[in-house]
């Protein structure tokens, strides 16, 4: 049992953590608008979420102009997927006893 706790990760100890990387490991660059609408979030807390994931290496950010509009997308990055995926099966044999 000490061993399945060893694999959960502080970083997504926050449901907000867990709902951004939840859409993130589906979809491929995801804008914030999107992530706060899906998320129902301030701005100021999925910004804070978000900027926790990119100091892990979790998540990629790119800031980019479409026509004179700025926009910010995310994606999760390799590192992100498999430590997401640790966590993921860490909380399922956590559910199952195992």
């Amino acid at each position: 049992m000490k061993d399945i706790i060893k694999n959960l990760n502080k970083v997504f100890d926050s449901r907000m953590r867990l709902g951004i990387m939840s859409v993130l490991v589906v979809d491929d660059w995801v804008e914030f608008k999107h992530l706060k609408e899906t998320l129902d979030a301030s701005d100021g807390n999925l910004a804070s979420h978000i900027k926790a994931l990119e100091k892990n290496d979790y998540i990629e950010v790119r800031k980019r102009f479409v026509g004179k509009k700025p926009q910010t997308s995310y994606r999760v990055t390799a590192l992100g997927k498999s430590a997401f995926s640790t966590h993921l099966k860490a909380l399922e044999e956590l559910l199952r006893g195992k």
